[in-house]
């Protein structure tokens, strides 16, 4: 935890945030927080800031904080991801928001099992912690924006322009030979949307539906790769190829 997450509510008007949490715990037992110690703290979408600490007691250590450093920049890339066996979409949640995506669009598949959409792995309660540690792994404030869709066709079809307006849009396919670095251009674009399939891999119908709506093929090479590694790949390559000038 290398930023401690704050939501705007639990700040008081003199700046003063009370925690009886994990971030307690972790102030406490892994970062031996002392009194007139500085942390590294971060508005739920908002600025980063310096929280020194007043008190530390075995139930609740008590921060006051001083918010003015501009927010972290708003991830580039967003993902669109056809949703994984629940085991894996529950260790995803936060590498995913450590390597920093705007929306998140878990998606049904041919070879996606339907009972997937039904794991608690998607309920807002369980994946939010999730995304909050991945956050202050990556010292980012900005969650996230999650959307479930039951339905490929009528989501790429009728919302996915809305939702992601002038991105490049890119599929991974292990047969593809165009390579991330050879097609994401920041003098092209400024935002990407990877989509990723199931580790069945795309149906051919489903790769014709995303090519017919501006996706374009790009591969890490011959090699199957599951879903969790493929994401961190992926996304970190996407993620430097914006990053060159």
């Amino acid at each position: 935890m290398n930023l401690i997450l704050i939501d705007p509510n639990e700040v008081s008007p003199r700046g003063n945030v009370a925690l009886s949490d994990q971030r307690a715990v972790h102030i406490r037992e892994v970062l031996n927080g002392r009194e007139g110690q500085s942390l590294r703290v971060g508005l739920l979408n908002g600025a980063t800031g310096t929280g020194m600490i007043r008190s530390v007691r075995d139930d609740e250590v008590t921060l006051r904080c001083v918010f003015g450093a501009e927010p972290p920049p708003m991830p580039q890339v967003d993902l669109l991801l056809a949703l994984p066996r629940p085991k894996v979409m529950k260790r995803l949640w936060a590498p995913l928001a450590a390597m920093g995506i705007g929306q998140l669009f878990l998606v049904n598949a041919q070879k996606v099992e339907r009972y997937y959409f039904d794991s608690h792995v998607l309920e807002p309660e369980f994946y939010t912690l999730r995304i909050r540690a991945g956050l202050e792994q990556a010292m980012d404030t900005r969650l996230p924006q999650v959307r479930i869709c039951r339905q490929l066709k009528p989501f790429i079809e009728d919302e996915l322009d809305e939702l992601v307006p002038g991105a490049q849009r890119l599929v991974a396919d292990p047969a593809a030979e165009a390579r991330i670095s050879d097609v994401v251009k920041p003098s092209r674009t400024d935002r990407v949307l990877m989509a990723i399939g199931p580790e069945g891999g795309w149906s051919a119908f489903e790769l014709d539906l995303l090519r017919e709506h501006g996706f374009q093929l790009v591969g890490l090479g011959p090699r199957i790769l599951r879903t969790d590694t493929a994401c961190v790949a992926l996304l970190a390559l996407v993620n430097e190829a914006l990053r060159e000038s």
